[in-house]
């Protein structure tokens, strides 16, 4: 452990990051990504226009009119994942202050990525970009020079973190384009895992010593990437907008087992840029197969879940877990199901999000904290 406290700060950064997953995932789905139409700033703002004189200011300066209680929770969200960055920061500091140049090179690269922040606003945003590939870079070098797990995952964190902040303003000057919207979803349930992952590993006496942890770690495994592709589908039927797809219509869509799809048109990844995507783009038959593809993954992981939970539940100390793991899967199949029958309600939609996190951080835990009698 870097210092004594290391994993409680550590187990305060996964409960912000858990904070700003939320946040973000509800100013999402209420159709706020665009309700600052700059990045970092809102409006021009720090925080948020607020009285009739700044209203009226920014609507005449920009083009997407002012709602103030959008712009709320989507700049809100941006401070908390500001918050974040420098926890993170914090994390890596005290991970690598014994390093050799250890100091210096998250200092340099936590400079050079100040300063592309202040380019992009002030000078060209190609140049703060090179800025902010130079600090990056930086960080590489230590996290290979390095031969220590937690200073390595600390520096990687704060690499994957700053790259966030990139997607972060993509989503917004790219007119949350899909593939960004997803990739910025994935990138922060991938700092969310790495993050609980630190905090089990500095935990003192975390580990769970179990003859069968190879097979367990094995399993456990193969639901974490399933779990994370359906993850991914969800996210890209957020995205595109394509919740509603099938109507109310479930377990059919549109009154039929196999409706009328355009799957080659619905995971079309990339498209052009300048196009604005709020609302979604895409025809009734490629929503259609994006929303089917979620629900056919969302079959094949409740069966492979299910299956985990059961085997977890039957091996002796991991009867907790094995339950806790089953009862997250049925309530989200629940939600999820909710989601297409009341007709995406925001509480249900946001707390779908939620518990696929809460399914995600046991998983997690598990494969961060099982370990061989050898080991």
């Amino acid at each position: 452990m870097p210092v004594k406290h290391y994993h409680r700060i550590a187990w305060l950064a996964v409960l912000l990051t858990f904070a700003v997953v939320f946040l973000g995932g509800f100013t999402r789905l209420n159709n706020a990504g665009l309700s600052c139409p700059d990045w970092p700033t809102c409006y021009g703002k720090v925080t948020w226009p607020d009285d009739p004189h700044e209203i009226a200011h920014a609507n005449a300066t920009f083009e997407r009119a002012v709602e103030v209680g959008k712009a709320i929770f989507e700049q809100v969200h941006r401070h908390l994942a500001a918050t974040l960055g420098l926890m993170v920061l914090l994390l890596a500091v005290l991970a690598v202050r014994r390093k050799p140049q250890g100091l210096p090179t998250v200092a340099v690269g936590a400079l050079l990525v100040l300063a592309s922040i202040f380019a992009y606003i002030k000078v060209d945003p190609v140049f703060a970009l090179a800025l902010a590939g130079a600090g990056q870079l930086v960080w590489l070098s230590g996290l290979v020079r390095w031969n220590d797990a937690v200073a390595r995952l600390a520096t990687g964190l704060l690499m994957l973190v700053t790259f966030q902040a990139l997607l972060g303003m993509w989503t917004v000057v790219w007119l949350v384009k899909p593939v960004i919207v997803m990739s910025h979803l994935m990138g922060g349930l991938t700092t969310f895992s790495l993050l609980v992952v630190l905090a089990w590993w500095t935990t003192p006496n975390a580990a769970r010593v179990h003859a069968d942890a190879p097979r367990l770690r094995l399993l456990v495994g193969i639901g974490l990437v399933l779990l994370a592709v359906q993850i991914a589908l969800g996210g890209w039927v957020a995205a595109n907008y394509a919740a509603l797809a099938c109507g109310l219509d479930f377990p059919t869509c549109k009154g039929s087992w196999w409706p009328t799809m355009d799957f080659r048109e619905g995971f079309v990844l990339w498209r052009g840029i300048g196009v604005d995507y709020e609302g979604g783009v895409l025809d009734a038959a490629a929503r259609a197969a994006i929303q089917m593809a979620h629900r056919i993954g969302a079959i094949v992981v409740s069966l492979y879940v299910g299956f985990l939970a059961i085997r977890l539940a039957m091996t002796p100390g991991f009867r907790t877990v094995g339950i806790t793991l089953g009862v997250l899967l049925v309530a989200q199949v629940a939600l999820g199901i909710g989601n297409v029958v009341l007709g995406l309600p925001l509480w249900v939609a946001t707390a779908h999000l939620m518990v696929a996190v809460l399914m995600l951080f046991t998983v997690v835990t598990l494969l961060a904290r099982l370990r061989a009698p050898e080991a």
